[in-house]
């Protein structure tokens, strides 16, 4: 299998409510059998739910979260002589952007059903949480952080 070079980034259209690109992203990411209606309908009642619960601009809130979510390095297998090793390297923007919306969205839809009754109501909690520095999101962060450090050995091997 060859490589064709590395992959076009393609052009995101801004949401309507908040002209934001990430917002818009966060809407891609949460769709369910192809249905984005309902998902940017939970979206934008998410954020609704942010603005009342933090008192301020739910955009600035969601990007401070994401900023905390995001991780700055992570471990990617190395194969060396017939060994793997876990080589930390650091990670670039879009992919910190990825991750952090990806563990967003994968944290809210495993809330408990019998506690928060929709998906806004999860993601609005996560949001918050990440917002906090705390929750389920800020935890998968720091437990890439740490097999970094744990790692950090072998730095010398990275590509």
């Amino acid at each position: 299998m060859s490589r064709k070079g590395p992959t076009k980034l393609r052009k995101l259209l801004p949401d309507t409510l908040y002209n934001s690109i990430l917002v818009s992203r966060i809407i891609n990411r949460s769709i369910k059998d192809g249905k984005k209606e309902p998902a940017t309908k939970q979206i934008y009642h998410a954020l609704e739910l942010i603005k009342k619960e933090l008192k301020q601009d739910p955009l600035v809130a969601l990007e401070q979260a994401l900023e905390n979510i995001k991780p700055k390095i992570e471990v990617r297998p190395r194969r060396i002589g017939g060994a793997v090793y876990q080589v930390p390297t650091p990670i670039r923007s879009h992919r910190q952007n990825s991750l952090a919306i990806r563990w967003l969205i994968n944290f809210s839809r495993k809330k408990p059903n019998k506690q928060y009754h929709t998906f806004a109501e999860k993601i609005a909690t996560e949001i918050i949480d990440a917002y906090n520095k705390e929750g389920a999101c800020m935890t998968k962060r720091s437990e890439v952080e740490r097999m970094a450090e744990a790692n950090k050995a072998f730095a010398h091997l990275r590509w």
